[in-house]
This record gives structure tokens, C-alpha cells and sequence, in this order.
């Protein structure tokens, strides 16, 4: 008889044809033993495999957790030492030195986070014996809000990308960008979805002629999002041009298509920041989830219904929505702070 642990056989304790002698006290422990039945790699694949078939993990999630746990393999690699031997100092040393460099407490948060749950996984896979990170707390935290753009901001974002349509262009191709970097800041601008969202909607989700997009959100949950006149007209300025997008692949099922895909999200973020270089805004601040939550924060600021808001964002729960409360909340703060007479020394 055997037990079988995730595909590797081991001989059961009852079998007959176990015959096993106790380990002398020369030989290694079944904790140090535990590397040569999973190494690093293994561990981190089965890891990912359960965020993605119990979790409902997206991809992006997923590759998320891996670079954080990845870093911490590094550290321990360099210290010859493997990832899922760790023990509890080899944590808090990591996150000590994280500190000592000057990481974001946010930052070193996240990590901590993610080794957490990775050693919880692997715990509860029988794959060690503990959890290093059970007694280890992250750093505190304040609650952060969301950086956005002010109206007069987007704004200027707007009028830098139809400023480029102006321009002389000496191929079709670059036209064909000019014209898609109008429609990325209006549709980012207007519907507030998120940039993973948009780089992988279909052209058919492009529904109610061009006035709504039916947008796969987290865990493929749906939702359908209106679109503004403005970034309706400048999406349909865009698709005669999707053509010259799709490289030599044909006709592509993607709304904005690249070299046989879809656009990159990292492609988009440096399409914004040429576009802020062009409108004189600072490229730090300009990125395709500020979009998002400028979108949010200007609405609110306009007396929309929270609830309708959190629909069109694609939040499972309001709580998250209501961050954008906060902000408005401190803008009136300043407002009073800087322009009421008895606010004044």
C-alpha cells in the first residue's frame, strides 16, 4: 500500500513490504528531508495551480504572488538556502533588510502577505511542518488614497492626444497610433474600466452601437459599462485603423489588437506617459489606473450615486468605493483650510 502525495508514491507505514528502521541519530530529520520530495520550483507551480482553480485567481494575480515570493527565493538563494526550507528568522531578516534599503511598508506588506500564504498552502499540503510567517506581523499601515488627476488634468491629457491627430504623419501606421491613443485615454477616462479589462475586450463587446462595452471583470464576472459621446466618437475613429494594428496575423478579435495579440498593459501605461510628457504633466502622475480613479472621484464630485459607481468600477464591495468619499472629504478640508478667513492665523 501507498500514500500519494500530489503525483510522488511513498511507502505507507502499514505496508507489509515496509521495512523501515528507525533514523539513527546521524541521519537528517523528516523536516530536512522535506526538500528532496518538492523543491522550490514544484512548490511555487502547485502554489499557483490552487489560487487559480480554488481561489479563481486572474493571471495577473497570479503572476503577482510569484514575483513577490520569487524575491524572497532569491534572498535565501543567496544565502544558500532554499525557499521552502525557510524558517522564521530567514523571514524576518528579509523583511528587515527590505526596511534597511528603504522599501515601502506597503511594499514589504504585500511580500509578507504572499509568503504567508504560500507557507500556509504548503502546510496544509503536508509539504512542511509549520508556517515561518504564522507569528511574524507586517508593518502598519495608514489607509492610502488613491492618487488621481484633477478635471483640469485629464483635461490636458485630452487636448495633448487630439493635439498629436494634428500632426503630419509620414506613414498611416503612425497616424493609426495617434488615433488609438486618443481612443485609450477616452475610453480609460470615460468608463473607468480597468486597463486589463480593456486590452482584452473583444471587438464584439463593443456593444448598443459603440455607447456601451460588456466588460469581463474579475473572476469573469460581467458588467456592462456605459461610454461617453466623446470617447464613443473617438472609438470610431479608431476602428478603420485596428487594421494597421494587427500585424501580419489578419483580422484580429481584439479591440485594440498588436502583432497578432491584444495591447499590453505596460504599452498603454507608456502611450499615457507620452501623452503627460506632451501635456506638461508629470509622468509620475499619469498611468492608466489613475485614469480609473479619476474617473470614479470626478463623478462622485458631480453628485453621482455610489452604488451606480461601484457598478461601473466592478467592485464586489462598496467599502472599496467609498475610499473615493475620503478624497472629497479632504479636498473640502483644503478648501476651507485655505480660503475660509477664520481659517487663517
Amino acid at each position: 500500500m501507498t500514500v500519494t502525495a500530489r503525483g510522488a508514491e511513498f511507502p505507507s507505514a502499514t505496508d507489509d513490504t515496509c521495512d523501515l528502521e528507525p533514523p539513527s541519530a546521524t541521519e537528517k530529520s523528516p523536516d530536512a528531508l522535506r526538500a528532496q520530495i518538492i523543491d522550490d520550483s514544484r512548490a511555487l507551480e502547485l502554489f499557483k495551480e490552487m489560487l487559480q482553480a480554488e481561489r479563481g485567481a486572474t493571471e495577473n494575480t497570479t503572476d503577482s504572488y510569484e514575483l513577490d515570493i520569487k524575491h524572497f527565493g532569491v534572498w535565501q538563494s543567496s544565502r544558500g538556502s532554499d525557499l521552502v526550507g525557510a524558517d522564521t528568522a530567514a523571514v524576518r531578516a528579509f523583511l528587515s533588510e527590505l526596511s534597511e534599503n528603504g522599501l515601502a511598508p506597503r511594499t514589504a506588506a504585500r511580500r509578507l502577505s504572499a509568503l504567508k500564504q504560500f507557507f500556509r498552502f504548503l502546510q496544509a499540503e503536508d509539504l512542511r511542518a509549520d508556517n515561518p510567517c504564522a507569528k511574524i506581523e507586517g508593518p502598519r499601515l495608514g489607509q492610502p488614497l488613491p492618487k488621481i488627476l484633477s478635471e483640469d488634468q485629464v483635461a490636458q491629457l485630452l487636448v495633448a492626444a487630439r493635439d498629436q491627430l494634428s500632426g503630419d504623419f509620414r506613414t498611416a501606421r503612425k497616424r493609426a497610433d495617434a488615433v488609438r491613443a486618443l481612443a485609450l485615454v477616452e475610453l480609460l477616462y470615460a468608463t473607468g474600466v480597468r486597463v486589463s479589462e480593456l486590452v482584452k475586450l473583444p471587438f464584439e463587446n463593443v456593444i448598443e452601437g459603440r455607447k456601451c462595452l460588456l466588460v469581463a471583470g474579475k473572476r469573469g464576472k460581467e458588467r456592462i459599462v456605459p461610454v461617453g459621446e466623446p470617447a464613443e466618437a473617438a472609438l470610431a475613429k479608431y476602428e478603420p485603423f485596428r487594421k494597421l494594428h494587427t500585424g501580419q496575423g489578419g483580422p484580429s478579435k481584439w479591440l485594440f489588437p498588436s502583432h497578432g495579440g491584444h495591447l499590453t498593459r505596460h504599452r498603454v501605461a507608456q502611450i499615457l506617459k507620452d501623452l503627460a510628457s506632451q501635456a506638461g504633466l508629470p509622468k509620475e502622475k499619469v498611468s492608466p489606473h489613475v485614469l480609473r480613479h479619476a474617473f470614479a472621484t470626478h463623478l462622485l464630485a458631480n453628485a453621482a450615486d455610489l452604488r451606480a459607481v461601484q457598478k461601473m468600477l466592478g467592485h464586489a464591495d462598496i467599502s472599496t468605493t467609498q475610499i473615493y468619499t475620503h478624497i472629497l472629504d479632504d479636498r473640502l478640508k483644503a478648501v476651507v483650510r485655505n480660503h475660509h478667513p477664520l481659517a487663517r492665523p
